[in-house]
């Protein structure tokens, strides 16, 4: 789960697998696979990283940053 605030600034959890969008219109929308969609403070940028940096903790593959032509496979 990443945390992001809502634009009254309360701040929830939201499940990063669930995400299908997310759109700066500008204010930024996530919109989930069952179509629900959330308005929050965070860019599309930060959403992005904050996913990056759990699937880091989550998952051994990406512990660490892939290097210019390192293949994984």
């Amino acid at each position: 789960m990443i945390y992001v605030t809502r634009l009254n600034s309360k701040k929830f959890a939201i499940n990063p697998d669930l995400i299908e969008t997310i759109e700066e219109t500008p204010d930024t929308v996530i919109t989930l696979t069952n179509n629900n969609k959330y308005v929050v403070k965070e860019t599309a940028a930060e959403i992005i990283r904050r996913i990056i940096e759990f699937r880091r903790e989550c998952h051994p593959d990406f512990k660490r940053r892939k290097t210019e032509g390192e293949d994984w496979n």
